[in-house]
């Protein structure tokens, strides 16, 4: 018996396919809206029938150019997202379906397929509408794969028209519809036995089994590494006990530690993202040093007319009642009087080079909490000390200055 399944209605079994249709459309609506919206979670129908060959199939929407309806204003993008994450699979056949009354040279389904294939070996091309061709025009040179060829060539289907679909034309009907036509067309006579729905499906089938005797080694080793890998995790946690303190302290340290490393990364700039939007970390310390330290240091105010007089009168006042003389260098009590004056001088821009540094080194802490985000107390506790130790190295420095 033929017979079909949804996996969205597990356990009910449809028997009469214009309700599968139906429920199609349903679930469609139900998930997009009735107003032409779209969706990425795909609708899962199980055919059960003596009649039909096994094939997995993954049925993907067109290329829509202008949105329309509840459609999003990047709708071909997303679509064509949608589209590359089944196409770009290696262990996936493409099944690039062109209407033969449309220029191949402009297929978005050809162009998609060669991104994803470009030497073609998993592209079989599919030309639909032959029936609806002009008068005198063929699709004869693509389907003898002359004029965009393909590794897997072309085959060429006539479907039922909406017309056809609307009066209830039956499959069957429908196919030897499609046989007379291939028959009788003068330009596809000679080729007739390799045309067609049914031959499509044997094909399709044929590849799909040579594809998977292909690919099935590499997929084999991959699901052995994986497996390996899981046994390992396995033997890991065969004794693990939740509430072992002895795993909570190693967890605790493993974070720790973990913060550690990525605060450093980021101080030494090597860590394993890299802002491309401002700088941070290390960089930012090393230009508060190297361009803003100096920057304060140039705005500083110096008047060598005001210092030559007060070295004068350092000079003298060193001498009290006695002659000054004329030296050539200047008193050892008159250069540290000038020098000390001056040198005081500096400390506002250190101290505001210093308070930069701090707030810098704070705010690269905090980056580095954001992964312990999960266990707020620890991200807490972490940042608390942290920050506090920054701080007091802080005073230590302006003490310094």
């Amino acid at each position: 018996s033929e017979y079909a399944e949804f996996l969205h209605c597990k356990g009910r079994k449809f028997t009469d396919f214009d309700e599968v249709r139906q429920e199609i459309e349903v679930e469609t609506d139900r998930i997009t809206g009735v107003n032409k919206g779209i969706s990425s979670i795909p609708i899962n129908l199980r055919i059960y029938s003596p009649h039909v060959l096994s094939l997995t199939l993954i049925d993907l929407p067109g290329i829509t150019k202008v949105p329309v309806g509840d459609q999003p204003p990047d709708i071909e993008q997303q679509i064509r997202d949608m589209i590359m994450q089944f196409i770009a699979r290696e262990n996936c056949l493409i099944l690039a379906v062109t209407p033969a009354n449309t220029d191949l040279a402009n297929s978005d389904a050809l162009k998609l397929a060669k991104e994803v294939d470009p030497q073609g070996l998993r592209t079989i091309g599919v030309i639909t509408k032959l029936d609806l061709m002009d008068e005198g025009t063929d699709a004869r040179e693509i389907l003898e794969n002359k004029l965009l060829p393909l590794r897997r060539g072309y085959i060429g289907v006539v479907n039922r028209s909406q017309k056809d679909i609307d009066g209830k034309k039956d499959i069957k009907a429908a196919l030897l519809a499609e046989r007379k036509f291939f028959l009788s067309h003068p330009a596809y006579r000679h080729m007739a036995d390799r045309m067609g729905t049914p031959y499509l499906q044997k094909v399709l089938n044929q590849q799909l089994t040579n594809h998977i005797r292909d690919t099935l080694p590499a997929f084999r080793s991959k699901l052995q590494s994986q497996l390996l890998s899981i046994e390992h995790e396995v033997e890991v946690y065969k004794n693990f006990r939740p509430e072992d303190p002895t795993r909570k302290t190693k967890a605790l340290l493993q974070m720790v530690q973990q913060f550690s490393v990525d605060f450093e990364k980021r101080i030494e700039g090597s860590g394993d993202q890299v802002d491309t939007l401002e700088l941070s970390g290390g960089a930012k310390i090393n230009r508060i040093f190297h361009e803003r330290f100096p920057f304060e240091l140039v705005k500083m105010e110096f008047n060598e007319k005001e210092l030559r007089r007060e070295i004068s009168y350092a000079i003298k006042n060193i001498h009290g009642i006695r002659q000054v003389l004329p030296r050539l260098f200047t008193p050892d009590m008159a250069f540290e009087a000038i020098v000390k004056k001056q040198i005081v001088k500096l400390k506002g821009p250190c101290l505001k080079s210093v308070d930069l540094v701090m707030q810098e080194l704070i705010n690269t802490v905090k980056k580095c909490t954001k992964k312990l985000a999960t266990y707020p107390r620890l991200c807490e506790e972490t940042e608390r000390i942290v920050a506090g130790y920054i701080r007091e190295r802080e005073e230590k420095t302006k003490d310094q200055v």
